[in-house]
C-alpha cells in the first residue's frame, strides 16, 4: 500500500490575521526593548526567544496536522450477498414477459445474479465477491444484520454492496442498524428485492395436536389447525390415516383469510405404537403444494385408572357416579363412605375401603379423587389428610373433583390446604346452597362449547342441543364467582348476581394436576330416557382428562410427564418426574437425570431438581431445537431404576414457504446508505450503477499536532526557560 505525508493547517482568515499581527507586534516590541538595553547581546537572545514562542503559538493557533494518505494497491471491492434461507423456496416470481408461465422460486430468480458471468463486465476495474447468508435449512432463521456488519468491518477497499433477498429477516438485530456502518464509510447498498409482497393463495395444515397416548377401543380426539389465505370459504374432506391402514374422514368448512381449528375422532382397535397422518386435499387455487400434510406418533395402551371416591351420605349423585365408575373397564374405583348412621366407616362391597389411605405410597396410586359432601366434621377428613390431597394434586399430577352437597361440609375444607385448590368463591351466608321445586338448567360458555369435558355429541351443534335438552337440577351450591385463573365451562342458565351468571362447572390447573368443581348434584338425572348415554360419557371424560398427564409414561417406580404435551421447536418444555424407592416410599434424596436423544443423534443430559421431597417430585426444563421424536431415558442413581419413553416435538419452521416478501426492508437500507433499489431482472442497470461509482477515497491518517501533549509540554518548557532567562539577565 503506497503512502504520502504532508503538513497541513486548518487555518481561517481570522486565526492567520491574529498570528501575523501578534508576531509583528512582538517583533516591534522586542526591537525597542533591545535598543533601550544598549544593544546588549543577552537581551537580543532573550527577545529572540520571546519572538520564537509567539511564532510557535501563532503556528499552533492555525491547527497544524500531519496527514498521511494510504493508497490501496488492490482493486476496489464489490460484495454480492445473497439470501439462501428456506423462505427463498417460495415460488412467487412471475416473468413479466410470460405471465401465464408457472412462477419461479425466489432462489431461481436470483440464480443469474449469483453467477460469476453476471459480474464479468466489472472485473477489469474491480473485484467482485459472492457470499450467501443464512442457510437452506427451514429450521434456521435469517439474520441479515450479521453478514452486513461483517462486510462493513472486515472487507477492505469496499466500493459497494449488492443485497439479494426477499427481506424476510427473523433473527438478530434489525439490519438497518448495520446499514449505518456503510453510511459512515460512504459505501452504498444496492437492494435487489425478490418475491411478491402479497401472500400467495395457499391452504396450510399448521398443526396436528395428537395426544401422547390413547386407549384401545376408545375414540381418540385429534385436534388440528388449517390456515387459509384464499379469498373465499370452501368445504373439503380431511383424512386421518393410521399406520395400521385404518383411516377416517371428516368434512371441514375452511374459513377464508384465517385459521380453522377442528378435531377428528379416531378409534384404534389394538394396542401398539401408531403414526397418524392427516391430509388436507389440495385446492385448485393454491400454489404451495407441500404443506397440506402432517404426521404424529401416538401410543395405544391398555388403560387402568385408579379413582378414589369419598362421600358422607350415599345420595343419588354418589350412587350413580359409583356405578358409572365401577362399570367402566378402564377404571378401578375405591369408595370411602363416612355415613353418620353407620358404626363403621366403609361399605359392604369389594369397592369400599375402611379408612383413608395410610401413607403416601397408598395414596399416590390414585389418579383422580372425588370429594363429595365431606369435611372436617363428624370424624371424616383431617387437616393432615387434606394437606396430603393437595400435595397429591400439586406434586403428582392427580386430579381432584369437588362435588359439594346441601349439608355444606365443603366450607370446613376451606380452612385447610384444599382452600388453595378451590376454583370458586362460596357464599358463607347460604351454606346449604339453593334449592327449587322447578328444575334449573346449565348454559355452556364459549369455552365450554369447545371443551372436551362437555362434549356429549360428535358435532358442536349437536352438543349444544344435547346440553339444552338435559334434565334440569333442583339444587346448586352457594357459588359467588369463579376465581382468577380458572376456566368456566358451564353457568346457571338463569341465576345471576353482581358478578354475572353463577359458575357451576369450573376447572383449573394447580401445580402439576387439575381440579374440577361441579356445583350441582343433579348430573345423575341425565340418565332420564337415555340411560347411561350422557352420564357415563361425561364422567368418563372427566376422569381421563384429569389423569392424562399423570399417565404419559409410567414404570414400576417412576413416572414422567411434561407440559405442554405436544411441544413445539424452541418452546420450553417443563419435565416433571415422580420417583419411588423400592419400598414404595417417595424418593427424598438422590440425583434424577434424563438423557434426551434428538432425531439427529444429538444428546443432552438434564439434571432434575427436587420440588417436593415428601412426594418424590422432581422437575427440569428442556427446549428442543429439532422437530420429531426424541428418545428419553429417565434414571436415578438412588434407586437404580430407569424409565424409557419418547417425546414428540412438532416442527414449526422459522422460514415458512409462502410468506410475503418484505421489500420495505431493502428500501430502508438503501435510503440509509445512499444506495438504490433495483429489480431482479435489471442486471444491466445494477452493473452500470456499480461501474459509475467513484473509487473509494484513500485511507487518511491525521495527527493533530496542535493538541499533542508533547507539543504542549514544549510550549510550557519554553515559557519556563524564558522566565529563567529574564532573571539571569537581571530583568526580575
Amino acid at each position: 500500500m503506497n503512502s504520502t505525508a504532508r503538513l497541513v493547517f486548518l487555518w481561517t482568515p481570522w486565526t492567520l490575521l491574529i498570528a501575523v499581527v501578534a508576531f509583528v507586534a512582538t517583533a516591534v516590541c522586542s526591537y525597542i526593548a533591545w535598543r533601550r538595553s544598549g544593544y546588549r547581546r543577552s537581551i537580543a537572545l532573550l527577545e529572540l526567544l520571546r519572538l520564537g514562542i509567539v511564532a510557535l503559538a501563532g503556528v499552533l493557533l492555525n491547527q497544524p496536522e500531519w496527514v498521511e494518505e494510504y493508497l490501496p494497491e488492490q482493486k476496489p471491492l464489490v460484495a454480492v450477498l445473497w439470501d439462501d434461507s428456506g423462505s427463498m423456496r417460495t415460488r412467487d416470481v412471475v416473468d413479466k414477459g410470460r405471465p401465464a408461465q408457472e412462477p419461479a422460486s425466489r432462489s431461481e430468480a436470483i440464480a443469474g445474479l449469483i453467477s460469476e458471468a453476471a459480474w464479468e463486465p466489472l472485473r477489469e476495474r474491480m473485484e467482485v465477491t459472492l457470499a450467501p447468508f443464512s442457510g437452506a435449512d427451514p429450521a434456521a432463521g435469517t439474520d441479515m444484520h450479521a453478514p452486513l456488519t461483517e462486510a462493513a468491518t472486515q472487507l477492505e477497499n469496499l466500493l459497494g454492496v449488492v443485497l439479494l433477498t426477499d427481506g424476510d429477516w427473523n433473527q438478530g438485530p434489525p439490519p438497518v442498524e448495520a446499514a449505518a456502518r456503510f453510511r459512515l464509510k460512504n459505501v452504498p447498498v444496492i437492494g435487489v428485492p425478490v418475491g411478491s409482497a402479497t401472500q400467495l393463495p395457499d391452504v396450510e395444515l399448521t398443526s396436528l395436536d395428537a395426544p401422547t397416548f390413547g386407549v384401545a377401543g376408545k375414540a381418540v380426539r385429534v385436534p388440528f389447525t388449517i390456515e387459509s389465505s384464499l379469498p373465499r370459504e370452501y368445504v373439503t374432506i380431511v383424512t386421518l390415516k393410521a399406520s395400521d391402514g385404518s383411516e377416517v374422514s371428516k368434512e371441514v368448512r375452511v374459513a377464508p383469510q384465517g385459521r380453522t381449528s377442528d378435531a377428528i375422532l379416531w378409534r384404534p382397535a389394538e394396542l401398539g405404537d401408531y403414526t397418524v397422518t392427516l391430509d388436507v386435499p389440495l385446492h385448485s387455487d393454491e400454489t404451495i403444494l407441500d404443506n397440506n400434510s402432517r404426521e404424529a406418533p401416538i401410543a395405544i395402551r391398555e388403560e387402568k385408572l385408579n379413582v378414589l371416591l369419598i362421600e358422607s351420605f350415599p345420595r343419588w349423585e354418589y350412587r350413580y357416579l359409583r356405578n358409572a365408575l365401577s362399570r367402566d373397564p378402564g377404571v378401578e374405583v375405591a369408595c370411602l363412605l363416612f355415613h353418620p348412621g353407620l358404626s363403621k366407616v366403609g361399605g359392604g362391597s369389594k369397592d369400599y375401603i375402611k379408612s383413608f389411605p395410610d401413607g403416601l405410597d397408598e395414596l399416590s396410586k390414585f389418579d383422580v379423587v372425588f370429594l363429595g359432601d365431606v369435611g372436617l366434621d363428624d370424624g371424616q377428613l383431617t387437616s393432615e389428610q387434606c394437606r396430603l390431597l393437595a400435595g397429591l394434586v400439586e406434586q403428582q399430577a392427580s386430579g381432584l373433583v369437588f362435588l359439594p352437597g346441601w349439608h355444606g361440609r365443603q366450607f370446613s375444607l376451606l380452612e385447610t390446604e384444599l382452600s388453595k385448590l378451590y376454583p370458586v368463591a362460596l357464599d358463607e351466608s347460604q351454606t346449604g346452597g339453593w334449592g327449587s321445586r322447578l328444575p334449573n338448567h346449565f348454559a355452556l360458555t364459549a369455552l365450554g362449547r369447545r371443551s372436551l369435558l362437555t362434549k356429549l355429541a360428535d358435532t358442536q351443534d349437536e352438543n349444544s342441543e344435547v346440553w339444552e335438552s338435559l334434565p334440569g337440577f333442583q339444587w346448586y351450591a352457594p357459588v359467588l364467582r369463579s376465581k382468577a385463573g380458572t376456566d368456566v365451562l358451564c353457568v346457571h342458565k338463569d341465576a345471576t348476581n353482581r358478578f354475572g351468571r353463577l359458575p357451576l362447572l369450573v376447572t383449573q390447573t394447580y401445580g402439576a394436576g387439575k381440579v374440577l368443581f361441579m356445583g350441582t348434584d343433579g348430573a345423575w338425572r341425565w340418565r332420564k330416557g337415555v340411560e347411561d348415554r350422557y352420564h357415563y360419557r361425561f364422567w368418563g371424560q372427566v376422569v381421563r382428562w384429569m389423569a392424562y398427564q399423570r399417565n404419559m409414561a409410567e414404570g414400576s417406580d417412576m413416572r414422567l410427564f411434561y407440559t405442554p404435551d405436544q411441544p413445539q421447536v424452541r418452546q420450553t418444555c417443563v419435565l416433571r418426574a415422580n420417583v419411588m424407592e423400592s419400598s414404595g416410599e417417595p424418593l427424598s434424596k438422590g440425583a434424577v437425570l434424563a438423557r434426551i436423544l434428538a432425531p439427529s443423534g444429538a444428546a443432552k443430559t438434564l439434571r432434575f431438581t427436587s420440588t417436593g421431597e415428601e412426594w418424590g417430585a422432581f422437575s427440569a426444563r428442556f427446549t428442543p431445537e429439532e422437530p420429531g421424536t426424541h428418545e428419553v431415558m429417565l434414571s436415578s442413581d438412588a434407586t437404580d431404576s430407569t424409565l424409557e419413553t419418547t417425546l414428540f416435538v412438532q416442527g414449526s419452521e422459522v422460514e415458512p414457504v409462502g410468506q410475503p416478501a418484505r421489500p420495505e426492508v431493502l428500501e430502508e437500507i438503501a435510503r440509509v446508505t445512499g444506495g438504490q433499489v433495483l429489480e431482479v431482472d435489471q442486471t444491466d442497470q445494477i452493473v452500470n450503477y456499480l461501474a459509475s461509482l467513484p473509487d473509494p477515497p484513500p485511507m487518511v491518517r491525521r495527527l493533530q499536532v496542535w493538541n499533542q501533549p508533547l507539543v504542549v509540554g514544549c510550549v510550557i518548557l519554553l515559557l519556563g526557560l524564558f522566565w529563567v532567562a529574564r532573571k539571569v539577565v537581571g530583568l526580575i
